[in-house]
């Protein structure tokens, strides 16, 4: 009955996830909340494997989850369910952007479902941002911003963004290995 439900809620996540694997992580976030299949540093956790891995995010975090729930047969019935909206969509889009792909409407639609997954994306982006850089106990707790960033993690992050948009050869990897030392090296666990 579990596989049934996760191939069920991958499903939904593949068939709405319209912009990529970054759209996912909304969907992602809600499904931890509602099955506690894992939680949202679980989730952190799989962003970044799946970032430093090959493979889209969506795929690698469906496959993670799977494999959490029932080993080979849950990784299986979790990526099957993520993907398989997506290869009935991209046949049911080509077959229409063959036939209307001019159409005043259709071209409309397309630029719409672009909007949308920049939404969601960003929507994945506040969220990490949120559980990355700020620590929430003490946020609950005391309602004071300043005291509640977690301001080693907040510099790393500007630090590389900066440094992402000036050396924009460099491959993603590499600051992603930048990152995860400068974490070992301050102790960004603690």
């Amino acid at each position: 009955m579990q596989l049934i439900a996760l191939f069920i809620e991958y499903f939904k996540i593949g068939l709405f996830a319209i912009g990529g694997g970054m759209a996912t992580i909304p969907f992602l976030s809600k499904l931890a909340e509602r099955t506690h299949w894992f939680t949202q540093n679980d989730l952190l956790d799989m962003i970044a494997v799946s970032e430093s891995t090959p493979g889209p995010i969506g795929v690698n975090t469906a496959t993670y989850v799977g494999f959490h729930i029932d080993g080979i047969v849950g990784m299986l019935t979790a990526t099957i369910g993520l993907v398989t909206p997506s290869v009935i969509v991209i046949i049911m889009v080509y077959s229409a952007l063959k036939k209307f792909g001019d159409n005043f409407y259709v071209k409309s639609g397309m630029y719409g479902l672009r909007a949308a997954s920049c939404g969601l994306i960003a929507a994945a982006g506040i969220l990490v941002a949120r559980v990355t850089l700020l620590n929430e106990e003490i946020w609950h707790t005391t309602h004071e911003i300043a005291g509640s960033i977690l301001w080693p993690r907040l510099l790393l992050a500007i630090i590389l963004l900066v440094l992402t948009t000036k050396f924009k050869k460099v491959h993603p990897v590499a600051w992603l290995a930048v990152g995860a030392v400068v974490g070992i090296l301050f102790h960004f666990g603690s």
